[in-house]
């Protein structure tokens, strides 16, 4: 069996994290590192490394994932204009191998500006 990530270990709650929502298939958290003024972490509970290893049992939850990406943004004031960025690989800038969005707001991103 594979290590746990630090995802992993906040979702189990044995690391403290700011959990700003949750619910039976995902938690989000506010991202230590920002690059952004708003910049949250929306991570499955499920453990998949990278989205390129999601599998069609996995597409309700993706799609839960998406409405609830837009939900939160909704609810931290930056419905009307954010980023959402999934890094796939180490190439990609993916450094915890858990799969998650980045959803970032409250900045101008300009075309070709990867706010990461």
């Amino acid at each position: 069996m594979s290590e746990e990530t630090i995802f992993t270990k906040i979702i189990n709650g044995q690391i403290p994290s700011e959990i700003l929502f949750q619910d039976d298939l995902c938690i989000c958290i506010k991202d230590i590192q920002p690059k952004a003024p708003t910049h949250v972490l929306l991570i499955p509970k499920k453990p998949i490394p990278r989205l390129v290893d999601a599998t069609q049992e996995d597409a309700a939850l993706l799609g839960h994932l998406m409405v609830k990406a837009g939900d939160i943004a909704k609810s931290l004031g930056v419905g009307d204009a954010f980023r959402l960025v999934i890094n796939n690989g180490e190439q990609a800038g993916q450094t915890v191998f858990h799969l998650h969005m980045h959803i970032l707001g409250d900045k101008t991103f300009t075309e070709g500006s990867l706010g990461m």
